[in-house]
């Protein structure tokens, strides 16, 4: 697979959908964030104390539900359960929508937290599979605070290390580590504007005339 594409839950349904149709036949495969169901855990956690271990493998099974929803709408998709099954269904001309919880399970790379989310797990199978990780959100990417607050500033290239005390909401709290670990980029760019992610996988393109984040961790 040439990237990984982890489409955040904010976009779901319509923006995930969309986005999902126009990836067809550009080798990615898809990684869906678990949205509303897994912050519902959150909220319920919060109230009531889950274990870490429920929480961590519910908040995934929420990424399995998304993911059969938006494999539902797209004729180009095809749900995949394996690092195999990804690259046969790339092979047969479909988009693979990795259902990511028994690979998970089998791997078990991460520690029960709720600073793993579908970021780091993206990264993990990017790296896995050597290749490209784009963060697909709702905003154009990192700020020096929630984009909405005054004195926001965008940032374009920021350094993994320097995140790893910042309080960035836009992505997890594991993503900048294992981004140092694994030695590896990732890009963070706005779903709601399909051309844009388009752009970031066209090796085509240098040239880029709109706002994402570039995090370096090489």
């Amino acid at each position: 697979m040439k990237q990984v594409v982890k489409i955040g839950g904010s976009l779901f349904p319509n923006y995930a959908i969309e986005l999902v149709k126009k990836l067809k036949n550009t080798n990615s495969l898809i990684v869906l964030g678990g949205g509303e169901f897994a912050n519902l855990i959150r909220k319920y956690d919060l109230e009531i104390n889950f274990s870490q271990e429920v929480n961590h493998w519910t908040a995934i099974d929420c990424m399995d539900i998304i993911a059969k929803l938006v494999n539902d709408k797209i004729e180009s998709t095809k749900l995949a359960y394996s690092i195999e099954d990804v690259q046969n269904i790339s092979d047969e001309g479909f988009t693979p929508i990795f259902v990511v919880s028994d690979f998970l399970r089998n791997e078990d790379p991460f520690e029960c937290s709720w600073d793993v989310t579908s970021d780091s797990i993206a990264a993990y199978i990017s790296h896995i599979l050597n290749a490209k990780l784009l963060i697909v959100t709702d905003v154009n990417g990192i700020y020096t605070q929630e984009p909405k607050e005054p004195g926001s500033t965008f940032i374009d290239n920021i350094d993994a290390k320097t995140l790893l005390n910042s309080q960035e909401s836009s992505i997890d709290v594991m993503l900048p580590s294992l981004l140092l670990k694994f030695g590896t980029n990732c890009y963070v760019v706005n779903g709601k504007y399909p051309e844009r992610v388009l752009s970031l996988i066209d090796d085509n393109i240098s040239d880029y005339n709109f706002d994402y984040t570039k995090i370096i961790g090489d």
